[in-house]
């Protein structure tokens, strides 16, 4: 199974997983379904009982949230970081490269700075179709 990581606010992780999905390849994207505005509602939520961002994390709310994506990370065979992602997207694909697994990274665009830490992945692409090809 391949792991789609990426920011809930990118409306191409459901198209990229569709797509994905119709070339005959298995795709989580399920922790996309709480949409765009997630994290905000759980910080005004956590704000809401006077709970700084440590506190939060020992949370009910991100123990579970946590759980869930570590043991789809954990299943996965393969992950892709879609950007543009943020920081958690980040320390996903690291927590899959680290296990061994192969882990790729999609580009939206020519990146403004380069980053050679990116040499981390087994794969970084322009395309999706690049991207297929080293999936299959």
């Amino acid at each position: 199974m391949i792991y789609l990581i990426g920011s809930m606010k990118n409306p191409k992780i459901p198209a990229l997983a569709n797509w994905l999905r119709a070339r005959g390849l298995e795709v989580f994207d399920d922790w996309h379904s709480p949409g765009p505005e997630a994290d905000q509602f759980w910080y005004k939520y956590e704000q809401g009982r006077a709970r700084n961002f440590v506190e939060a994390l020992d949370g009910a709310h991100a123990k579970n949230v946590f759980e869930f994506d570590r043991a789809h990370l954990d299943a996965a065979s393969t992950a892709v970081l879609v950007l543009p992602a943020g920081k958690s997207g980040h320390l996903e694909l690291g927590y899959v490269v680290g296990q061994g697994k192969p882990g790729y990274i999609l580009l939206d665009k020519e990146p403004t700075t380069f980053d050679v830490m990116y040499r981390f992945a087994s794969g970084v692409f322009y395309t999706r179709c690049q991207l297929l090809g080293a999936l299959r």
